[in-house]
């Protein structure tokens, strides 16, 4: 009885047609892993650092690998601003404007010397580094970076994607209840 009965729980245990069809997960690393896997950047090439964006998403380096070939030029279906050269004041506006458009949850990638710090020009008309305009999550280095500096930087961001509670920053609590 004790031998059919160890039978029975082991059969119980292990189920090879439910094990396959099955996967136990939690919704915040479910969605992120959807974010993280399906970025869709928004390119702002402003100088020299976008033709290295643009090699990019060339066959040599396929950043389609990284599930970001997909380049929106609208930013309401964009979700990673890649801010690409030097951003002079005039400029400022236009970028500032266009990641107030873009949707949440959305992040910024700051490629090169210029959009990171400003780079040599220590203008009057440059601004020193997109962060003094909005939120930069992943600086990538270099004037101009190469291609291969930004698929990395798409990893870091990946990486932060991953790491992120995307439920508990939807339930944000409302307004009190009015009584009337």
């Amino acid at each position: 009885m004790a031998v059919s009965e160890a039978t029975t729980l082991q059969h119980a245990a292990y189920d090879s047609k439910i094990e396959g069809n099955v996967i136990f997960t939690r919704v915040d690393a479910a969605i992120n892993w959807m974010r993280k896997n399906s970025l869709w950047p928004m390119p702002m090439g402003l100088a020299c650092c976008a033709i290295e964006l643009m090699a990019t998403g060339a066959s040599r380096f396929d950043i389609s690998r990284f599930g970001a070939e997909v380049m929106r030029f609208s930013p309401r279906q964009s979700d990673v601003m890649i801010v690409a050269g030097t951003v002079t004041y005039k400029m400022a506006l236009a970028v500032k404007r266009i990641w107030d458009q873009m949707p949440e949850p959305k992040w910024c990638i700051a490629m090169g010397a210029c959009a990171s710090s400003g780079g040599m020009y220590r203008s009057y008309a440059v601004l020193q580094g997109i962060d003094r305009l909005i939120p930069v999550d992943v600086y990538v280095s270099g004037c101009p970076p190469r291609p291969e500096a930004l698929i990395e930087g798409l990893m870091k961001l990946q990486r932060k994607i991953e790491g992120e509670h995307s439920t508990l920053a939807q339930m944000k609590p409302g307004p009190a209840p009015v009584d009337a």
